[in-house]
């Protein structure tokens, strides 16, 4: 299975980032997936579309994302649900 990218949109300083990747990291492997941080301050669209909501995570398309606060169990459940 080719690994993916998991984009966790982010900005500079979001302390709820660094709790949401404590629920992210032991699903990376299941899923052979990569975790790849997007600065949305560095994307106007990205800003306006998760600047209230972050941290996001996604495998890409902006309007398929899961959105904090969420715990280990529902992102395991979410990315099942996409699994290729």
């Amino acid at each position: 299975m080719e690994q993916r990218d998991l984009l966790l949109y982010t900005t500079l300083g979001c302390s709820l980032c660094e709790k949401a990747k404590v629920e992210i990291w032991p699903l990376l492997e299941k899923y052979q997936l990569r975790l790849r941080p997007v600065d949305i301050a560095d994307d106007e669209t990205l800003s306006r579309l998760f600047g209230w909501s972050i941290p996001v995570v996604g495998l890409g398309a902006t309007d398929d994302v899961l959105c904090w606060p969420f715990t280990a169990e529902e992102l395991d459940v979410w990315l099942a649900e996409r699994r290729e």
